[in-house]
């Protein structure tokens, strides 16, 4: 094996390690910009339904990410009407700001309608203990609001036939009486108004 066979061998096993060292320092800068090796804790929201709420989904609170839906399961036994679980991992920097919080609520966001958790807070409100179970408002279900809206379409539908219906009476009764009320002034002008025959 000549010089330049071994130079081209340690010139490769370099640039080898120097990518490895490039790819392991852009994972870690990843990683810390997301916040992975920032210390957390877990709380639980329970939902009726998550519609669409995926694991790995952004908790926010006044637009702020603070943490990540880190788990979403059935409970064995319903609580007040909820059975799904939901885990939410938050950033301990935040914990206080969480003691105030008052509402957990699933919001769509962006034009591909990412799911995610939106916390409201209320600086008058002080939770007791952030490991207990909160429970979450439940999202805006849209087949519901489109049943609802098509509902309500044929109730004014039905109710507008009924106006329709209702001022076709009147105008007939309107006419009835114009044409009574013309018969009693003809017979007043002609002094006839009392005789029958």
């Amino acid at each position: 094996m000549g010089q330049k066979d071994i130079l081209k061998q340690f010139a490769a096993g370099v640039f080898f390690i120097l990518s490895l060292l490039l790819i392991a320092w852009v994972v870690f800068t990843i990683s810390v910009e997301k916040g992975v090796t920032e210390p957390k804790f877990d709380m639980t929201v329970l939902f009726r339904k998550v519609g669409g709420l995926v694991v790995g989904a952004p908790v926010t609170l006044s637009g702020v990410n603070v943490g990540t839906v880190s788990d979403i399961g059935f409970l064995d036994k319903e609580v007040e009407g909820r059975g799904v679980k939901v885990r939410l991992s938050i950033f301990t920097k935040y914990k206080e700001q969480l003691y105030k919080a008052t509402s957990f609520s699933i919001l769509t966001e962006g034009i591909l309608g990412e799911k995610i958790i939106e916390i409201s807070t209320d600086p008058d409100f002080r939770q007791e203990d952030l490991s207990l179970l909160v429970i979450g408002e439940d999202p805006l279900d849209i087949q519901n609001l489109a049943e609802t809206f098509g509902d309500t379409a044929e109730s004014l539908l039905e109710t507008s036939k009924r106006l329709n219906i209702a001022t076709r009476e009147i105008q007939k009764i309107s006419s009835s009486t114009k044409r009574l009320l013309n018969r009693i002034e003809q017979r007043i002008i002609e002094g006839n108004l009392f005789k029958v025959f």
